[in-house]
């Protein structure tokens, strides 16, 4: 394939990329810290881009990431799969060839999708199905419930679950909506929430009640994406609360590695990874949410 230049599709602007100098956390995590949202993109010479995408990322790859995690103290990583490559996983399966049995992955399929196919992705490490309805062109906004449904039926058998980039405010019965899909749900950034929600939001309570029922997890990644203010995004720490008070069982922590489509000042990772001991004060509950719980949703084999 080849990739994607620079100058290519202007409607789709180069990202920022991330800062290239990650410093280490104040404090170290628990052995088998996962982090659970991170994205691989590139080479951009070997995996092209999709033509409808609304972003061009630059070049964010395996080693580059491994050495953040390296340099964070987290051992284990999930690969979601990004927007700018629709439905072809060519470049998330590249990188979990390469990472081993402490990574997993998040893919995006197809309703034409084959079971040979999902049986490939699972052999390679792929546990969930990512359904993106923020970063498009066409659909941005609406929530395919039928086709989500519909997956979830072919998944069900594989243990894996569906995750949504959905601004769940936009949903006020989301709760309801989503009511007939058979597998996990798994939202993140927090529901993805728009400047001015607030825990009351309908969409919000719907995700708190889900995730108390069972039926649904919480990624803590990307404040910077609905806070209104800068490091540490102070404002977006009632959210967090919320979902932890809700069911800590059920949330997991990401560093949304690269960062892509940041609309402010790219932040350090070490200071991103700092705000886990703001938002998981106890060891248990670091233990909880950075070990357990991913192990859990990932189907990781035990550590190391």
């Amino acid at each position: 394939m080849s990739g994607v230049r620079r100058d290519e599709n202007l409607e789709a602007p180069l990202c920022a990329a991330p800062d290239p100098w990650p410093r280490a956390p104040r404090l170290s995590l628990p052995l088998g810290s996962c982090d659970a949202h991170a994205h691989i993109c590139g080479p951009a010479a070997q995996f092209a881009y999709f033509g409808d995408r609304v972003y061009t990322p630059p070049d964010a790859l395996l080693p580059q990431y491994q050495s953040l995690l390296h340099v964070l103290g987290i051992d284990r990583g999930v690969l979601v799969q990004p927007s700018v490559y629709g439905a072809d996983n060519s470049a998330l399966l590249n990188a979990l060839k390469q990472a081993g049995q402490n990574y997993r992955g998040v893919a995006v399929v197809d309703e034409q999708v084959s079971e040979g196919e999902l049986a490939r992705l699972h052999a390679a490490g792929v546990r969930g199905v990512r359904v993106n309805v923020v970063d498009l062109k066409q659909g941005k906004g609406e929530l395919p419930v039928r086709a989500i449904e519909r997956l979830a039926e072919r998944i069900s058998v594989l243990g894996w679950h569906i995750e949504l980039l959905v601004h769940v405010d936009e949903f006020p019965e989301l709760e309801r909506e989503l009511d007939g899909v058979v597998v996990p749900l798994v939202f993140g950034h927090m529901g993805y929430l728009q400047r001015g929600s607030t825990t009351q939001t309908p969409g919000f309570l719907g995700l708190l009640a889900m995730l108390r029922s069972g039926r649904a997890w919480a990624k803590l990644t990307g404040p910077y994406r609905i806070s209104s203010q800068g490091l540490p995004y102070a404002d977006t720490n009632a959210f967090a609360t919320a979902l932890l008070d809700a069911a800590s069982s059920q949330v997991v922590w990401g560093s949304d590695w690269p960062h892509v489509m940041m609309k402010g000042s790219m932040p350090n990772d070490g200071d991103l990874c700092d705000l886990i001991w703001q938002w998981l004060p106890d060891e248990a509950l670091r233990q909880q949410v950075m070990v357990d719980n991913p192990a859990r949703l990932y189907d990781f084999p035990p550590f190391p």
